[in-house]
Formats: C-alpha cells, sequence, structure tokens
C-alpha cells in the first residue's frame, strides 16, 4: 500500500511544484537568508502559511502577529485532526504529533477517501498507514525538492521577473480550486471583501480579520442553508 499511496500522490505533486518553487522564490525575495529559508521549508512545510507569514517577517511584524496569521491559514488543519481522531488514537502522542507534520491538505484528502472509516484489525490498520505513508514522503520529497530549488535560484534570478509573487497567484489558484461549493465560493469572497476593507491595518492584521469575519459570517450561514432533519414523529400507545 506504501507505493500505491506514493504513486496516486506523484500525479498530483507534479502540479504543485510550482507552488512549491515560487515558495522558495519568495522567501528569498522577501530579504530572508538562505540558512533562513532553508529551515523555514523544512520546520513548518506549510506553503499557505509560508507565504502569509514571509511579507510580515520581512516587515518587522511582532512574533504574536506572525503566530497568528500562520495559525489562522491553518486552522483547516484543526478540522482536518478532528477527522483523523479516530485514524490513529491508537498511536502514541508523540508518533501523532510526527504523522501530522506530515500530513498535507493531499494526503488527508487522498487518504480519507481510500479509507472512509478507521480500520477495526491490525491489518487493516498496517494497510491505512502504509497508505498514508507513502502518500506523505511523495509529498515532502516533492515540496522540499522543488522548494529548496526555489532557494538557491532566487538569488539568480532577475527582480524584474516579479516571481516573488507568483507563489501568491498559484496559491490563488489552490484556493480557487477548492471552492466547489456556493457556500465556500461565498466564504472566499467575504474573505477577499473584508481583507480589502481592512486593508489599512498594520502588520496586515486585514488578514486574520478577514478570516475571521469569513467564518463567522459562514457559521451563520450554514444553519440556514442546511436542511433540517423533519422531526421524528411520537408515537401513541
Amino acid at each position: 500500500m506504501f507505493w500505491v499511496g506514493a504513486r496516486e500522490m506523484a500525479g498530483i505533486s507534479v502540479g504543485l511544484t510550482a507552488w512549491s518553487f515560487m515558495t522558495g522564490v519568495a522567501m528569498i525575495k522577501s530579504g530572508m537568508s538562505i540558512t533562513e529559508a532553508v529551515l523555514m521549508s523544512l520546520l513548518v512545510f506549510a506553503g499557505s502559511a509560508q507565504l502569509a507569514a514571509i511579507p510580515l517577517i520581512a516587515a518587522g511584524a511582532p512574533l504574536w502577529v506572525i503566530l497568528a496569521t500562520a495559525f489562522c491559514v491553518n486552522l483547516r488543519f484543526v478540522v482536518f485532526s478532528l477527522h483523523l481522531r479516530d485514524y490513529f488514537m491508537f498511536l502514541p502522542r508523540l508518533k501523532r504529533l510526527y504523522l501530522g507534520y506530515f500530513t498535507g491538505d493531499v494526503t488527508y484528502v487522498l487518504y480519507t477517501r481510500r479509507f472512509p472509516k478507521p480500520a477495526e484489525t491490525e491489518t487493516q490498520r498496517r494497510a491505512q498507514m502504509a497508505y498514508l505513508w507513502g502518500g506523505n514522503v511523495c509529498n515532502w520529497l516533492f515540496w522540499q525538492t522543488l522548494s529548496m530549488l526555489g532557494i538557491f535560484l532566487g538569488n539568480a534570478l532577475p527582480a524584474s521577473w516579479g516571481l516573488e509573487f507568483a507563489g501568491t497567484l498559484a496559491l490563488l489558484a489552490v484556493a480557487c480550486s477548492l471552492a466547489t461549493t456556493r457556500l465556500r465560493a461565498l466564504s472566499a469572497l467575504i474573505a477577499a471583501a473584508a481583507a480589502v476593507a481592512a486593508f489599512g491595518l498594520p502588520y496586515r492584521l486585514n488578514i486574520v480579520s478577514a478570516i475571521a469575519v469569513a467564518v463567522a459570517l459562514c457559521l451563520l450561514l450554514e444553519h440556514k442553508v442546511t436542511p433540517r432533519p423533519p422531526p421524528k414523529e411520537i408515537g401513541h400507545g
């Protein structure tokens, strides 16, 4: 199952290489040293959080603002973790943390699509873990290879190419592809409008504000657009 997971992830990872390459370039073009960029790529391993934090680091924003922004951008992993809780509670806490570092958006989607329910036997657990690690290793190698390439080539590429903005465009394309329902598309529009309206906030806090506004409004709207189950009839007897 390891190679099955790696093979299925490989086809998608090729498409993510442009994003990882541009993230590496963006780190260097923002003024980070090669050592800082390499450490950030290896330790953070989250393209969206990196792209959100890079301009804040370059602007000298306070640490709490950088951490809050990265936390808000990666809130989706809280949902992923809650979903995967029943799958991996048999593992020790340290191994769960280790596995969480390597598990990304796409590997989570592929894994839960192939295994809609947690394993019930030891054999099933081994198969599920092998599949997930196959996807994780493939994804990590593709991302880090192209990210490092972007880091080391970043200084050699002319600034006139404007490649530091290309990572943002790549992330925007990924975000648009995820807007598969009306509510998701609406949340993206709300977040965009809120970010523009709060553009004057310092340290790019408009991003954090936009996420908070979009999440709050969509939670309210979800109860209205989601049909409620019909009330159960109470029998008489």
